[in-house]
């Protein structure tokens, strides 16, 4: 492990549970708080980057690197809400069954000295053909709770999704493959 400080600017658990696959045990937690309303006309890839960006920012240091992400689930350029309530899981889930989706992941890492990198993670899922007990079992187990796109395919979703081209870490919440890159790049010691 590397002397250098890392701040993760999450309180998401899968977030941390994510970076502890890398080696990498955050310094603290600090969540930003930021306006996270798109803006009009943003597309989903611009949105997805923006917010990690910002994200980071907001918690910024001087003394440790900054490490943000946002996860967005996309219909062509449509950004689907965080399900706050089983209507809008339902509207999702309706949305998304038997069709292909976008699920956009964004990381950001701020240097203590104001170096900002990025990078962008492009998953496609497609869920097979969702029936009303289906939607309505997924609903009653309440994983959707918070979630972009109202699922969560870490949990009971996957069983719902036909397949997946990308990253799976990603649709969770945070792209490996793109963290690992921007946390060596950086001087973290990673194996």
């Amino acid at each position: 492990m590397s002397a250098l400080q890392l701040v993760l600017a999450s309180a998401s658990p899968r977030r941390r549970e994510l970076i502890a696959r890398l080696g990498i045990a955050p310094a603290r937690i600090a969540a930003a708080d930021i306006d996270e309303t798109p803006h009009k006309a943003e597309v989903p890839r611009d949105y997805a980057r923006r917010m990690a960006r910002e994200k980071a920012l907001a918690a910024a240091s001087d003394s440790e690197h900054v490490l943000a992400g946002d996860t967005v689930v996309a219909l062509g350029r449509r950004i689907l809400p965080k399900a706050e309530d089983e209507a809008t899981a339902r509207r999702c889930l309706e949305l998304m069954s038997g069709r292909r989706h976008r699920v956009l992941s964004a990381v950001a890492l701020r240097a203590p000295d104001g170096t900002l990198r990025e990078r962008l993670s492009e998953t496609v899922v497609r869920f097979k053909t969702l029936s009303r007990e289906e939607i309505d079992g997924y609903i009653a187990g309440g994983e959707w709770h918070g979630k972009a796109g109202g699922y969560a395919i870490q949990g009971a979703a996957e069983g719902l999704i036909a397949w997946i081209e990308g990253s799976h870490s990603g649709v969770v919440g945070l792209p490996l493959y793109e963290t690992r890159a921007l946390l060596k790049a950086a001087g973290f010691a990673i194996a």
